[in-house]
């Protein structure tokens, strides 16, 4: 059979990885697929850096459009990113009637309820593996393999230069600052990494596995989102003299409420798998009612890695390219006449368990201001622990840490009494609040 042909749009790290892998293993590749897979067009500004990648015997342009344009094209991979001219050329990749690959999250997070709907009323796939957690296959896991099951909740480490931070700061108690700039150097980070830092990469990572899990559309604004740019290095200290590890976690759940749509720093049981992944490693645990607790593991990022989820979405549309569009495993899991309109929970609806870092007075009476307060709004203690003031300030200081680890309380209460608290002439600075997760 002829081979299916591809079009390549955007020729970087992880379109050299492609072709890579893709030239590797193509027999096994093939044997699997049914057919060949071939990229045959590649559209990137830089035409000498796509010539490079591609090699002998690709055609190379610098207009995206050609490639939508060829009739002989089946297959547009989108690896140029962003929210901006990505979306246009997708669109109108559907609209020519080509199944479409990408790796862009940002994208479908934001703009994916519009780009699936479209893609439904031509008939035509849009698969998204390598968007979420690189080389993980966790979307095809949340479609397909955990489809019998009602899942009730997922929380994920899929940043991996937030993670890699983390674990430095911890590992050698340095701060952030200084965490952030190895980071750019060794090349875990970018040059602005502001998307990576402040959650954002996350919670669109989060959004997509949410809408699969849950068969509800994709609702980036709503989600909750906080980065790490405020974690202090003696907070993962004293999370770790808890039985903690701190991790930013993209949290999603089902509650007889609503969902809950989350990305902040959490401290996390130092026994739990998910605390103990490490580096730039990715990691995503998913509890469904029949199969009960799975993890999945592994390289979130990478010219390879990624390349393997692009090319597994390949070797998917290409085994179902002439089958008929309603046997198709839907975009998001669920059949669109089918989606749920469960709400998104607003923040404030939330009920977690809290770490509470207060910087107070070291004087008789805190404590019990401090317990009074907490149990007059409702929330019960689970531990208490009070620095020495020499240990927090130096000899002779008149200041110290306290310390309070909290059982599950509505995210609005806390907010009104975090505001009593720090209203303290005895709480001398801006009140540390970190979301506790069990994961149990």
């Amino acid at each position: 059979m002829k081979p299916i042909q591809v079009g390549l749009l955007g020729a970087g790290t992880v379109g050299s990885g492609t072709f890579k892998v893709l030239l590797r293993n193509q027999e096994e590749i093939k044997r699997r697929a049914g057919r060949g897979i071939e990229i045959t067009m590649v559209a990137d500004l830089d035409q000498a850096r796509a010539r490079e990648v591609a090699g002998e015997g690709v055609k190379v342009v610098s207009d995206a459009r050609a490639i939508i344009a060829n009739p002989d094209i089946d297959i547009v991979i989108e690896l140029i990113g962003g929210y901006g001219i990505a979306r246009q050329l997708v669109l109108e990749a559907i609209a020519a009637g080509k199944h479409v690959v990408t790796a862009n999250k940002a994208l479908l997070a934001v703009h994916g309820t519009e780009i699936f709907a479209a893609a439904h009323a031509k008939g035509v796939m849009v698969a998204f593996e390598a968007a979420v957690a690189g080389g993980i296959p966790i979307i095809k896991a949340l479609r397909e393999g955990l489809t019998a099951n009602s899942i009730q909740w997922l929380a994920g480490i899929i940043n991996g230069t937030t993670n890699f931070i983390l674990s430095e700061m911890r590992d050698k108690g340095l701060d952030f600052a200084t965490v952030l700039k190895e980071a750019q150097r060794l090349g875990y980070a970018e040059a602005d990494p502001t998307f990576d830092i402040e959650g954002v990469d996350a919670g669109h990572k989060v959004t997509l596995m949410s809408a699969i899990a849950f068969g509800i559309p994709v609702q980036f604004d709503k989600a909750h989102i906080e980065g790490i740019t405020k974690l202090a290095a003696q907070d993962i200290k004293y999370a770790e003299q808890l039985g903690y590890r701190i991790k930013l976690l993209g949290i999603t759940k089902r509650t007889a409420q609503g969902i809950e749509l989350r990305v902040h720093p959490s401290l996390v049981p130092s026994k739990r798998l998910l605390a103990n992944v490490e580096g730039a490693m990715n990691a995503v645990v998913v509890h469904g009612d029949a199969v009960g607790t799975t993890l999945y593991y592994g390289k979130g990022a990478g010219s390879e890695p990624t390349a393997s989820a692009v090319i597994a979405d390949l070797v998917d549309i290409t085994r179902l390219h002439t089958a008929d569009a309603a046997h198709r495993v839907p975009h998001l899991a669920f059949h669109p006449d089918a989606m749920s309109d469960l709400k998104v929970l607003p923040m404030t609806e939330v009920v977690t368990s809290y770490y509470l870092r207060l910087r107070v007075a070291d004087q008789a009476g805190v404590l019990a201001k401090v317990t009074g307060l907490l149990a007059t709004a409702g929330i019960s203690i689970d531990a208490v622990l009070q620095r020495e003031a020499d240990e927090v300030g130096g000899e002779g200081s008149t200041q110290t840490d306290l310390i309070i680890l909290t059982h599950d309380a509505r995210e609005g209460t806390v907010n009104d009494v975090l505001a009593e608290l720090q209203a303290l002439p005895t709480v001398l600075q801006p009140i540390v609040r970190i979301r506790k997760e069990e994961l149990s």
